[in-house]
């Protein structure tokens, strides 16, 4: 888990369409990073869903949303098409960033272990620094939360 005022890892992967978004285009902006386990499940589908009708609020302060899983870009696609998102979803087949940003790892389910993706959200500032974490998230009001956050940042 990388910590607030470290730098963000670089990376660079596709989104649903393909196309290659880097980290190190997006300085000078604000960066939300969202880390989630799969397409059109109950709970992506609702952070999906929240971060997409909130993505207004964010662009006016001047922020990008990214949401990253170990999905396909095909599977990202029908999500989005599906759902009507309007969240950038990146495609990280090989959970590499998943890896360097700590979110891959160890859970356990109905008393099984097993490797697989930890609902985690970076808020990234414009120099390319951590400005906050959320490991583990819960879904709900968690949107609202990462908002709060990135104002409170602004306005200090």
């Amino acid at each position: 888990m990388i910590g607030v005022g470290q730098g963000a890892p670089d990376f660079c992967l596709p989104n649903a369409q393909g196309v290659e978004i880097c980290l190190k285009d997006l300085r000078g902006k604000w960066v939300v990073l969202y880390f989630y386990p799969k397409d059109n499940t109950p709970g992506c589908t609702t952070e999906a869903l929240d971060f997409t009708a909130h993505l207004d609020e964010f662009q006016k302060l001047g922020a990008v949303v990214l949401g990253v899983s170990p999905d396909s870009c095909e599977s990202h696609q029908k999500f989005i098409e599906k759902k009507n998102l309007a969240v950038t979803l990146l495609c990280d087949t090989d959970k590499e960033v998943l890896k360097k940003y700590g979110a891959w790892g160890m859970k356990k389910m109905y008393g099984k272990e097993y490797e697989g993706v930890i609902r985690t959200t970076y808020l990234i500032d414009p120099e390319g620094k951590v400005a906050a974490v959320w490991p583990k998230v819960r879904v709900k009001g968690h949107v609202e939360k990462v908002l709060e956050k990135l104002k409170e940042l602004i306005n200090s």
